[in-house]
């Protein structure tokens, strides 16, 4: 089911398919494969180095990007309504990102 964008959406149907509009394109899966590996292989060092320096998109390190959790922070933006979310590993983690965003040194 790819979602359109002209069309509000419900919440269920928002929970079941925000973030994967698509099936997955590796495996033609429906459903949001767990991806559990920590590192990926890249096609050059030209590739990895347009990765590094955010020339281009795509996986480089699981803590900075993954598949599955890019499909999750997609799912909750689009569930509150917000253009962009960020998983963390904790509460407490939340928490200190937000205040290091705003607070101002000294």
């Amino acid at each position: 089911m790819a979602l359109n964008s002209n069309r509000s959406y419900g919440f269920e149907t928002l929970s079941l398919h925000a973030g994967q509009e698509t099936a997955d394109s590796a495996t033609n899966a429906r459903a949001v494969p767990i991806y559990q590996t920590s590192s990926y292989v890249f096609d050059s060092p030209e590739h990895a180095a347009n990765l590094f320096g955010l020339k281009q998109f795509g996986n480089i390190y699981t803590r900075i990007m993954n598949p599955t959790q890019d499909a999750f922070e997609r799912r909750i933006a689009a569930l509150e309504g917000g253009v962009g979310a960020l998983a963390t590993a904790s509460g407490q983690a939340a928490e200190t990102l937000a205040i290091l965003n705003v607070a101002e040194a000294g």
